[in-house]
């Protein structure tokens, strides 16, 4: 049934939406909850027992009093809001997430308040607050019911064995909810006799009570303004005389006659004793944010929260845990209202019903909120996934945190400026500082006799038992409020004029004392407004600062809205590359997570789409800010400093709350009669009345306040409407706020209103859509960013991922991957779920494999002799060897961290999807695992994720080999020789020195009449050089050697290193040691197994046919323009390096000795109509060349004349020939040109070559050394690369010093 349009036309401008009832339906009777019957048939499916027998919704071992019994919403005003529906169930859930509880007149009944939360799916939320409290039971046939419960559980109890213990077998599920069943029993139950110890029931000797809820709904968090008004209908009900006007009045004018506060206005209304005042930010401030943070603060002390709100912005699950209700809502409220600009955009359930335990396994970041008992062990708590969870025990001030959990920038030193906010608040800032208790004290048996006491009356004897009011004047004062008689004479005696001194003294001191009361409470809601707002100041200035010129990096590149929305996913909104740049070196871990997440992403869309429509709310507060920010702080553009800034406004927030607190802008019409029917309304102490309907459901349309306000909100509705024939198509709008934008949000709250088994499967299907669309677009991601990369390096386009960067998209498919295998799972065995279904396949093939044996062995390669055919024996591919590599590295302590590792090797490996899908081939174990919605259980869905990862090899990544540095790998050397003249061998001791981005392996000897050798050595990085020599011993003392090959054994990445030259005195240019360049080999197509393509290799090294030898040189000519274009490549190249971040840049030796390097072109230059060969003479080389003019440069007044230049020349050439390397001519020309451009002499030795007579004698008249333009244009050249440091590798200048 829908509101009339009058109604729902003005329900925005109401305080309050929904006021209702919940209790006891004494019409149905005592029902089981059935989503605890529901809760119990889904642990029976997972534990494979009968769901039939299971579903009863009954405990027999538990007393009935402490039963789960189902609650209902006896009554809610109005029935219905059209644009904000009344959600019956979700709302009796919530009001009571454990169903009704009963107690007797021994058992405490203090009431309670908490509030909760529901969030709709486009993101609004509507906030409830609830009083609980109890009522006596005047029912009958529910005392009856009861009565008849406690007799057949007692009759149940006397025929077993008392002793007999219940099963050890029952789940972690299990414990928990039978721990969540006895929080609130009763602290003193031991003291009593027998039968009310064990929670027995008499009818004829015990009281009932059953627990009652009042409920308010709104749409913002007024919390204190709600709970004082609940307060005061609960007060009104207890109290021994009627409230001034009926309980419909009050209800009637909260729900149609009180307003909500205008932005930066305070509001007044009235109660039913007291005015209750609330507050509303202004535009420019901070939104509303009502919880006490200082409760917050204290339940987990600074550091705690500090790093739960770490969390919280990274998006991973969060899960909170404590006995108080209130507490669950006071801690998820604080660390989201401290995301000022940014919201949470996933699943958002701050109290998670016992009965929906379930949703624990959804596989998307989430922060709920478990109500639990305080002594519930941690271990008892098993969830399907806790690679990525952050568990808070708010009761005992412990929370857990995920592995490689990046620093919030400047922790410190926020942590500093909070604590000293928190002390100016007189607020202790120490970790663990001890919970602020709400429980009452126990009462003797006699106190708690004591019925008819209401709750002033007990906060009177209170006093009285301080001292603050005289036991017989407590007693005077009860009688006088409890008896009728002796109140109709009370006033008798006042219309006379008749006075009675000493009950008017008593009167008038209760009265100030509520008044004191009433100042008190107002005074901490002020201190409690003030200490929120400065500590969400200083969380707000850390954004300003950190996102301070965020504008700068936002790409907006669509013409129109529409276009933008329709084109959303192919384009990139923020240049993620560029702004990680611009930031400080601390910051990095975290901002390279963060930029990936939602909720940031969010931020970007609504600021592209604040160009053409209204700024979204957060937004438009945040950029004002920086705006301010930039009017007083200018920061220079290119300025990266992490210093930290503290807040500099805490004094005017809180100046501004005081201020507007002290002023009331709008008072509210007061409570007033309604047309109410004769005879209804009728008072009964300690008892709810049943509210007249017809009055409170049409009471909205004979309000003076909406006919004041209804003109206005048509006028409003019109404007809306015309506004909306100018946006751009809302269905589209709507769409893609809904799916493209919200990847894993699909279900922001488990919908309450219905629960059977279809619905929870609908609901994880919604899970399994979730997952696999993430995974989509986390893979194209990758591939679109790592190709780009690639891109660069082959020259075709600019950079625009970073390594950080791609190491955090690598992260956040490890986070998806493991999600994505605890979804469904039966029973955790494990942190990780992966690594767990990885162990459970590996015990099942070893099984297999020694059933099996002699077939399943796979033969070693034994090292082989000289012989024609050599070459790198293949690396078998194996999911198992794989796994061993993993556990053999006891660098890694955790399931989490090895399910990582293992990630990061097969996707190097290129053999991520064929892994994970030779791990799900075994279908009878994935179904033993697995429940049946489970995504590895969707055959559709897996062979397309699967899929997605296939895309993954396109690239090459190096994610394992980066990450771990410090394990030790086993590499695999083999040499290649150039059968010619059966030199294929060496009679002499040959040695090998691999080197890499990491270290070097030293020298190592390789076995005589042998070719190939495997060594263990630290993690070395991607290869760059490989130093290969001989001692020249023996009778064959030379050796044509085509390449050398190295192996990484476990990622199998195999470099090529090229040599296609001699070893030896006497033959070629007289080396004995070479160094060659690496280059990474790409798998032909029978090696690859159907891993997918690869990408060309990064860089190429030198080959026969094209480098830096003279051989390669005589045999390829590039003409003189060539040569020239290679130069200037090879030049930009290296300045190129140096532009990347440090991090980012690779090898410069292969930019300066590899194909079409530095040296290279150099070479090429001086061999231009070079005199190279003579008929019966020794070939000539560069080098010997460089020697003849340093001869006839070196005589003392050759040197004087020519300078220091000349001094240099002479002393580097001559260091190069004294070295003990024999390293051959190309070499030492090789190494000359290295030095020269590290020290920055190139371009001073150029002139002094050229100039040198021996030049006419060695070079043809067209050569480019003897072109004076050409030399000088490749002077100016070479003078570019002056600006940056370069460093040389060991490997290239050992043995020389200079």
């Amino acid at each position: 049934m829908s509101a009339s349009p009058a109604a729902s036309g003005a329900v925005p401008c109401r305080f309050a939406h929904y006021f209702a009832v919940c209790g006891i339906d004494t019409e149905t009777g005592l029902e089981p909850d059935e989503l605890t019957a529901l809760y119990q048939w889904l642990e029976a499916d997972r534990q494979g027992r009968d769901q039939d027998t299971a579903a009863t919704g009954e405990n027999s071992e538990q007393s009935p009093l402490k039963r789960k019994f189902k609650s209902k919403v006896l009554a809610h005003y109005p029935e219905n809001i059209e644009w904000n529906p009344f959600d019956q169930d979700a709302v009796n859930m919530l009001c009571m997430p454990k169903g009704l509880s009963f107690q007797t007149q021994a058992d405490p009944r203090d009431p309670q308040f908490h509030s909760f939360i529901i969030t709709r799916e486009d993101g609004s939320r509507t906030y409830g607050f609830v009083h609980t409290f109890y009522e006596e039971v005047t029912s009958p046939q529910i005392c009856s019911a009861m009565q008849t419960l406690h007799q057949m559980h007692n009759a149940e109890h006397a025929s077993t064995n008392p002793h007999s213990s219940s099963s050890s077998s029952s789940s972690s599920m299990d414990s928990l909810t039978s721990s969540l069943d006895e929080a609130d029993s009763p602290p003193f139950s031991s003291t009593l006799p027998s039968s009310r110890a064990a929670g027995g029931y008499d009818s004829s000797r015990d009281t009932l009570y059953v627990s009652k809820a009042l409920c308010l709904v709104t749409t913002m968090p007024f919390m204190y303004a709600c709970r004082n008004f609940l307060s005061q209908l609960h007060r009104a009900v207890t109290a021994a005389t009627a409230p001034p006007l009926p309980l419909e009045s009050y209800i009637h004018n909260i729900l149609y006659e009180v307003p909500l506060p205008a932005p930066g206005r305070t509001l007044k209304f009235h109660g039913v004793y007291e005015p209750i005042v609330c507050q509303r930010p202004g535009l420019g401030e901070l939104p509303l944010a009502d919880f006490p943070l200082s409760e917050a603060f204290s339940l987990l002390g600074v550091e705690n929260l500090v790093q739960v709100f770490t969390c919280n912005l990274l998006e991973m699950q969060i899960l909170l845990c404590s006995k108080d209700y209130q507490r669950l809502m006071t801690v998820a409220e604080g660390i989201t209202t401290l995301l000022f600009p940014f919201q949470w955009q996933h699943v958002y359930v701050p109290i998670l019903p016992a009965s929906l335990l379930h949703f624990l396994d959804a596989p998307v970041p989430y922060l709920m909120g478990l109500q639990s008992k305080e002594c519930t062990d941690r271990s008892t708590l098993e969830l399907p996934q806790e690679a990525n969870l952050c568990f808070v025990d708010i009761d005992n001030h412990y929370i857990e945190l995920p592995e490689d959990l990046p620093q919030f920038p400047n922790k410190t030193e926020l942590i500093q400026e909070l604590s000293e906010v928190l002390l100016s608040f007189g607020i202790s800032a120490n970790i663990g500082a001890p919970p602020r208790t709400r429980t009452s004290s126990p009462r003797n048996p006699s106190t708690s006799r004591r019925e008819c006491k209401t709750v002033t009356l007990q906060q009177l004897e209170d006093d009285g038992r301080n001292g603050n009011l005289a036991g017989e004047e407590l007693t005077m004062l009860e009688l006088l409020q409890g008896n009728a008689t002796l109140e109709r004479l009370h006033a008798l005696t006042e219309r006379t004029g008749v006075t009675v001194a000493r009950v008017d003294a008593l009167r008038a001191s209760v009265k100030a004392q509520g008044i004191d009361r009433q100042r008190a409470a107002e005074e901490e809601e002020l201190r409690n407004a003030k200490l929120n707002v400065q500590l969400r100041e200083v969380f707000a200035s850390r954004f300003t600062t950190m996102f301070a010129d965020y504008e700068g990096f936002v790409i907006q590149s669509a013409p129109d809205l529409e276009s933008w929305l329709t084109n959303r996913e192919q384009m990139h909104n923020f240049d993620k590359a560029s702004f990680l740049s611009d930031q400080p070196e601390p910051y990095l871990p975290f901002l390279s997570h963060f930029i990936e997440t939602q909720m940031f992403a969010t931020f970007i869309d609504n600021k592209i789409m604040s160009q053409w429509e209204e700024k979204e709310p957060l937004l438009r507060v945040f950029d004002a800010r920086i705006d301010k920010a930039r009017l007083y702080n200018v920061r220079a553009p290119n300025l990266r400093s992490s210093n930290y800034q503290r807040c500099s406004i805490l004094r005017e927030s809180a100046q501004a709350i005081e201020q507007r607190l002290m002023k009331i802008d709008h008072i509210a019409i007061h409570p007033h009669l309604l047309d109410m029917k004769f005879g209804q309304g009728k008072y009964e102490q300690g008892f709810f009345p049943k509210l007249q309907a017809d009055v409170l459901n049409t009471g909205l349309i004979n309000s003076k306040w909406f006919h004041r306000t209804a003109t206005a909100q048509r006028r409003k509705d019109h404007s809306i409407q015309q506004t909306e024939h100018l946006n751009a198509d809302n269905d589209l709008k709507e769409k893609y706020m809904q799916e493209a934008r919200s990847l894993g949000k699909n279900l922001r709250l488990p919908k309450l209103s219905d629960l059977s088994p279809a619905v929870i499967a609908q609901t994880n299907w919604k899970f399994v859509e979730g997952l696999l669309k993430e995974c989509r677009m986390k893979t194209k991601r990758m591939l679109v960013e790592k190709m780009g990369r690639e891109a660069v390096e082959l020259g075709h386009g600019e950079a625009n991922i970073t390594g950080l960067e791609e190491n955090t998209l690598i992260a956040s498919l490890c986070d998806l991957l493991e999600r994505i295998w605890s979804h469904g799972l039966q029973v955790k065995q494990g942190k990780s779920a992966l690594w767990s279904l990885l162990l459970h396949y590996q015990a099942r093939e070893e099984k297999l494999e020694e059933q099996h044996t002699e077939s399943s062995l796979s033969r070693v390669p034994e090292r082989k002799k000289s012989d024609c055919s050599i070459s790198m024996p293949s690396l078998r591919v194996s999911l198992l060897q794989d796994m061993s590599h993993i556990q053999r590295m006891s660098e890694i302590k955790t399931d989490v961290g090895r399910a990582r590792a293992w990630v990061r090797l097969s996707l190097e490996k290129k053999l991520l999807s064929q892994h994970l899908k030779q791990l799900l081939s075994r279908q009878a174990l994935t179904r033993k695992l697995y429940k049946r919605y489970a995504f590895l259980r969707c055959e559709e869905e897996k062979e397309q994720f699967l899929f997605y990862l296939l895309s993954l090899n396109a690239v090459d990544y190096f994610c394992f080999t980066s990450v771990f540095t410090t394990i030790m790998i086993p590499y695999r050397v083999v040499i290649i020789p150039i059968k010619k003249l059966s030199n294929t061998m060496t009679t002499s001791n040959p040695w090998v020195c691999v080197s890499g981005e990491l270290g070097d392996s030293g020298i190592m000897q390789i076995p005589k009449s042998f070719l190939d050798m495997t060594f263990d050595c630290q993690n070395l990085g991607k290869l760059t050089t490989a130093q290969l020599g001989h001692d020249n011993a023996g009778l064959i003392a030379k050796w044509l050697v085509d390449c050398v090959m190295v192996r990484n054994e476990i990622t199998g990445h195999t470099y090529r290193f090229p040599c296609g030259r001699w070893l030896g005195k006497g033959v070629d240019d007289g080396s004995l040691e070479r160094v060659l360049i690496g280059e990474l080999v790409v798998p032909s197509r029978d090696e690859d197994g159907g891993r997918g393509c690869r990408t060309p290799p990064l860089q190429h090294s030198s080959s026969q046919t094209t480098g830096m030898t003279s051989l390669s040189g005589r045999e390829y000519k590039p003409t003189s323009d060539q040569i020239q274009e290679g130069i200037g490549d090879a030049v930009n190249n290296i300045v190129k390096h140096f532009q990347k971040p440090e991090k980012e840049r690779g090898s410069l030796t292969v930019l300066l000795c590899g194909e079409n390097s530095l040296v290279a072109t150099l070479e090429q230059f001086f061999h231009h109509s070079f005199k190279s060969a003579r008929l019966f003479q020794r070939t000539v080389f560069v080098w010997d060349f460089v020697e003849k003019a340093v001869a006839f440069l070196q005589p003392a007044d050759q040197m004087v004349d020519m300078g220091l230049n000349c001094q240099s020349l002479c002393h580097y050439i001559n260091a190069i020939n004294s070295t003990p390397r024999n390293i051959g001519k190309d070499g030492k020309f090789q190494l000359l040109v290295c030095l020269g451009a590290r020290d920055r002499l190139l371009p001073q030795w150029l002139p002094l070559l050229v100039d040198c007579p021996v030049i006419l004698q060695m070079y043809e008249d067209t050569a480019l050394l003897r072109d004076h333009t050409t030399v000088s244009a490749l002077i100016g050249t070479l003078q570019t690369l002056h600006n940056f440091p370069i460093k040389l590798e060991s490997s290239l200048i050992k043995g020389i010093d200079l």
